[in-house]
């Protein structure tokens, strides 16, 4: 899925859709910016994309995952919200938590927990207002 431009320079990520005990789903808002999104970062060389994705959660919100445990979703880009002009590019994993409890760390100023079904009072990055809050919704009411 997409909503990129070819032309644009490309930021590849391993982005996470945590899914919390009662169906929520955690966005984060990095230090200086207004955009929440999905918790994630971008992918070394060396790493594949669910190894970056235990690496960024565990710097970033203090998660410790097994990648094996990480389902992937596909790939979707979308602008950038922080880098204007970039297109980023996520490779996004499912994971399923049994708690609610995670902290900010590193460049993470802020969690949130929201419905998926009613976040339009926050400000949210492209990817995660375009492409995957109508994904995890659309997958809802299909295995509903």
């Amino acid at each position: 899925m997409t909503l990129s431009s070819a032309t644009s320079p490309l930021i590849h990520i391993a982005a996470a859709l945590l899914i919390g005990p009662d169906g929520r789903t955690l966005l984060v808002r990095k230090r200086g910016t207004q955009a929440f999104m999905q918790p994630g970062g971008k992918i070394e060389p060396s790493e594949l994309p669910a190894q970056a994705l235990a690496r960024e959660l565990e710097e970033e919100l203090g998660l410790r995952i097994d990648p094996a445990d990480a389902r992937y979703l596909g790939r979707f880009s979308a602008p950038a919200a922080n880098e204007p002009g970039f297109v980023v590019e996520a490779e996004l994993f499912r994971l399923d938590l049994d708690t609610n409890e995670v902290q900010p760390a590193a460049e993470i100023e802020e969690v949130r927990w929201i419905d998926p079904e009613v976040a339009d009072e926050l400000t949210l990055a492209p990817l995660t207002r375009d492409l995957i809050l109508p994904f995890y919704r659309a997958s809802q009411l299909a295995s509903a």
